[in-house]
């Protein structure tokens, strides 16, 4: 393989650029032979065998086994050692703190869930954090010090200009200044900050129905609503971190909200959040709407109307979807994306029915016309989306043999 242009073509830079590719080719395939490696990587068989060799000194891969179906003795087969690294990822709620453990094949060894009850913490964050984290390694059967590196998954976002977390005034106990510090000096891996929805995007790029593409939106209804926004194969996370905090949308159809961060939230939020939908049920005569948190009431309205179609259950469907196409028509009109994921249970438990709505009304309301897709990461987005960031670093990082 060629070095790049403007990449020193030394002979180490180049092994090191056919290791990374060699072990590219093993995450994604699993176990291959030399040939194999040799074939896919354009590589002579001494070259590919050395490679191996190197690879195989260094920790980075093992022998699995041999290949069979061939008279004679089988090829070895090569794959990533899975205890080269380890990376972790934690999502943040205000009831609860999700966490996990992955090899560096991102194969998640450990899992663990802390609630976090309550507007005051009888815990401080840093504490909360530790103990989340603790609980994952310990299901991984790791020690804290053997993941290199944490990222951590909030609604909201850091401000990269003080340090201090924005539009999540309803997260108890993360807005202290010192924060950010408190957790470095208490953990001792490299920890990173994204935002929840960002997270669900990575996921989704990576994993999922936004696989190929560089430039696209991701919708998320859950709790809030939140947009993730993604342009040339980057994250855009604006001058604040709070790119895509289109909860605080003003549209037309509620009435104007002033000092949104106050009331943490506004216009969009309050026409198309998963908040509205019992109420928008009741209005329409839907019959028999659950009580209980609308966070799963949402849901199972949408599902149950998806499944009707008819009626009142129809008409459901499509005053939500006009709601959800209103704000979604500014981003369009303003992004021209290629691509717009829809997430988050309020949005993917009503199925191709309510994404054919929304992609109807779209087109009415938008010159743009990108295609509207179902997120494929349906369990625990935002903490695949932080395993799969942590990941990358560490990967980055750990797979280069050029130091």
């Amino acid at each position: 393989m060629a070095g790049t242009a403007g990449t020193p073509g030394t002979p180490r830079v180049l092994r090191a650029m056919n290791d990374r590719a060699a072990l590219d080719l093993l995450l994604e395939h699993g176990p291959l032979s030399r040939t194999r490696i040799g074939n896919l990587t354009g590589l002579s068989k001494p070259t590919a065998s050395q490679l191996l060799a190197r690879l195989e000194a260094a920790g980075l891969v093992r022998v699995t086994g041999t290949s069979e179906g061939r008279p004679g003795p089988g090829a070895q087969l090569y794959a990533v050692d899975p205890g080269a690294a380890y990376a972790a990822g934690l999502d943040v709620a205000p009831d609860r703190i999700r966490a996990a453990v992955a090899d560096v094949t991102g194969r998640t060894v450990g899992r663990y869930e802390l609630p976090t009850p309550g507007s005051r913490p009888a815990r401080s964050v840093v504490g909360q954090v530790t103990d989340a984290l603790d609980g994952a390694v310990k299901a991984a059967g790791l020690a804290r010090g053997e993941v290199h590196r944490v990222v951590i998954g909030t609604p909201g976002a850091f401000d990269p200009n003080t340090g201090r977390l924005r539009y999540a005034s309803h997260l108890p106990g993360w807005h202290s200044p010192a924060l950010l510090d408190e957790l470095a000096a208490a953990l001792p891996m490299p920890v990173e900050y994204e935002n929840d929805v960002n997270l669900v995007a990575v996921a989704e790029q990576r994993l999922g129905a936004a696989r190929g593409h560089g430039d696209f939106v991701l919708l998320w209804n859950e709790e809030g609503l939140g947009a993730a926004l993604v342009l040339g194969g980057r994250l855009h996370r604006g001058w604040t971190g709070g790119a895509g905090e289109v909860g605080f949308l003003p549209v037309p159809g509620t009435p104007l909200v002033r000092h949104v961060t106050r009331a943490n939230s506004g216009g969009y939020q309050e026409l198309a959040g998963a908040q509205e939908l019992p109420k928008l049920a009741r209005e329409l005569g839907v019959p028999d709407v659950p009580s209980g948190p609308y966070t799963e009431v949402a849901p199972e309205l949408l599902a149950r109307a998806a499944d009707h179609a008819g009626g009142a259950h129809r008409e459901l469907l499509q005053a939500y979807a006009t709601r959800l196409a209103t704000g979604l028509a500014a981003l369009v009109s303003v992004l021209d994306p290629e691509l717009v994921v829809l997430s988050g249970s309020a949005l993917t438990a009503g199925g191709e029915v309510l994404r054919a709505l929304i992609q109807a009304e779209l087109a009415e309301l938008a010159a743009a016309r990108p295609r509207l897709v179902l997120g494929d990461v349906r369990e625990h987005p935002v903490l695949r989306g932080a395993l799969e960031s942590a990941l990358a670093t560490t990967r980055d990082e750990v797979f280069d043999t050029s130091r």
